[in-house]
């Protein structure tokens, strides 16, 4: 049995990670199926919560340290793996016959549509194929902008620790997190409706807006998360009794 101090410094760590993967997994399932208006920007409804992503592996990595950091950003990729295999399993089984069918298993489509992963799918189909094809191709998309963004937030947020010693949280919080969403909302985008975009059934233009708009919500999210972030690294810090890291640059 564990000690009581780490016992609890495991269970707030688990509450982190719980939260992390949870956000990370709701990107992946809700995703593009569908976009809101948040004032000037459009956003897909999976964006929503993915800020929050790069919150919890700052205060992982200023209070837990790089290696639990990038071990949790590994541990989402292997998630990304298992709803991906996921998917593609429903996909790959046999649909029940239709006397077992349920009303809702089954869309008909007044005209063809042309999806992001480069389908194009007409008259009937079923809502998990429909659902199949929005997710399965932005979930290898997210992968690739996970991976890139996730772990470019942990290194910078240690390189700016290292050059201010320890001190000014809001300059590791902040120039990690801006970097590295620039990388995410890029690469997601271009990935998710590259595909769209070379057949000629998305404009340059709306491929930008969606770019930009993706940014600037998780810039404004990142900015707006600092005073959370010193306040929960100010309260878990004395909860946990984790040492002041100004005193290891001293």
């Amino acid at each position: 049995m564990l000690p009581p101090l780490e016992e609890r410094r495991e269970r707030v760590f688990l509450i982190l990670a719980g939260i992390f993967l949870c956000a990370m997994t709701m990107l992946n399932i809700i995703g593009i199926t569908r976009f809101v208006e948040l004032g000037p920007m459009s956003l897909a409804v999976g964006v929503l919560p993915y800020p929050i992503t790069f919150l919890v592996t700052d205060l992982i990595s200023e209070l837990y340290g790089r290696a639990r950091a990038n071990f949790l950003v590994w541990v989402g990729l292997g998630l990304n793996f298992f709803i991906l295999g996921t998917l593609w399993l429903g996909q790959a089984l046999p649909s029940v016959g239709p006397e077992a069918m349920p009303p809702w298993q089954q869309l008909r489509l007044a005209e063809g549509v042309f999806l992001p992963n480069g389908t194009t799918v007409e008259g009937t189909i079923e809502f998990y194929q429909l659902l199949f094809y929005c997710t399965s191709g932005a979930v290898f998309a997210s992968m690739l902008a996970y991976i890139a963004a996730q772990f470019c937030d942990v290194q910078l947020f240690h390189f700016w620790k290292r050059v201010t010693k320890g001190k000014h949280l809001w300059v590791r919080n902040n120039f990690s997190t801006l970097v590295s969403q620039l990388v995410d909302s890029f690469m997601v985008i271009a990935v998710t409706f590259g595909a769209a975009f070379m057949a000629g059934d998305m404009a340059l233009a709306t491929l930008f807006t969606l770019m930009v708009s993706n940014y600037l919500f998780k810039m404004a999210v990142a900015l707006a998360d600092t005073l959370p972030f010193y306040g929960l690294t100010h309260l878990l810090r004395r909860h946990l009794e984790f040492p002041d890291p100004t005193e290891e640059y001293a």
